[in-house]
């Protein structure tokens, strides 16, 4: 019977050290599968996030990426958009320097730097929209739902969504040692999620190592990740809510954080965001970082 071959990659991303970060599948040669096809090999794949690549159809992008979770396709991800140009170095299909990506949001810009033992990508997209602070009553919920005293909140963070091709509830708090004890009750975050408004729910620390610096939590159950190990979209959403409140420096027209998340799961990782200020409001955020490949194999599929 004749065959079909796709090669995929396990790569760990936003760390230098194997089996840390955020895990990602990459689908190389995207192009021989149909979407159900992709849907089926995510899931068995089961990470929280695949990039299947795909070549250009058009003349405004380079590549295209699409994104599927276990269960079901999204927009964009930023860590498998960066384990995805990591496999594509290291298989020689594409050098270091500038490129367009094409995914169902939109089209952006990535940089590809490094070497393949060492790789760096940077990707640039829009900001999000910051939304007015949840109520009192959602407020006392969360509380309840996360087992948080009020006093154990950062004053200066208000509590609301941000919003661009997902959403992500912002949670300052004082404590990494409260950070770290975190057991939320899962089932009570999925039911308050169409009430907030919030598919994710990212909890952190201002400068926890040092100024500039933040550690953070990410729960989202109702995309079916109880906790997500590093997150560079909701690091680059947190660099915009913080730019839009005024908690983080802006030099230049940039703005800097670097994010550090994923120790509560035994898979540490670092990101770094930069946010790019005009007429004090976020115009534009960077999310970069490296990835480590963890392994590659072909997989063959009937024709």
């Amino acid at each position: 019977m004749a065959q079909r071959s796709v090669k995929v990659y396990q790569v760990d991303v936003f760390t230098e050290t194997l089996f840390t970060g955020n895990p990602a599948g990459v689908v190389l040669g995207a192009e021989t599968l149909s979407e159900s096809e992709m849907q089926a090999l995510a899931r068995e794949l089961n990470n929280s996030d695949s990039a299947f690549v795909l070549p250009a159809d058009g003349a405004d992008h380079d590549v295209i990426l699409r994104f599927f979770t276990p269960k079901n396709e999204v927009g964009f991800v930023g860590h498998a958009t960066v384990a995805a140009h990591v496999a594509r170095l290291a298989a020689g299909d594409v050098g270091t320097g500038t490129l367009r990506q094409k995914s169902r949001s939109g089209i952006q810009s990535v940089s590809v730097t490094g070497t393949p033992d060492n790789p760096h990508v940077a990707v640039t997209i829009p900001p999000p929209m910051c939304l007015p602070p949840i109520s009192s009553e959602q407020k006392s919920q969360l509380l309840d739902i996360f087992g948080i005293d009020t006093a154990a909140l950062d004053p200066k963070c208000p509590i609301l969504v941000t919003k661009r091709a997902t959403t992500r509830l912002m949670i300052g708090l004082l404590s990494t040692d409260l950070l770290a004890s975190l057991e939320p009750d899962l089932e009570a975050l999925k039911r308050l999620t169409p009430h907030v408004g919030a598919d994710g729910y990212l909890l952190f620390v201002r400068d926890a190592h040092g100024p500039g610096t933040f550690e953070a939590r990410l729960f989202s159950p109702v995309l079916g990740i109880a906790e997500d190990p590093v997150s560079g979209n909701a690091h680059g959403m947190l660099g915009a809510y913080l730019v839009t409140h005024h908690l983080l420096p802006v030099t230049n027209g940039k703005a800097h954080l670097r994010g550090y998340q994923g120790s509560s799961m035994n898979r540490p990782g670092m990101v770094d965001i930069e946010v790019s200020v005009r007429d004090g409001e976020p115009s534009q955020i960077v999310i970069s970082g490296t990835a480590r490949i963890v392994f590659t194999t072909d997989i063959a599929l009937p024709q």
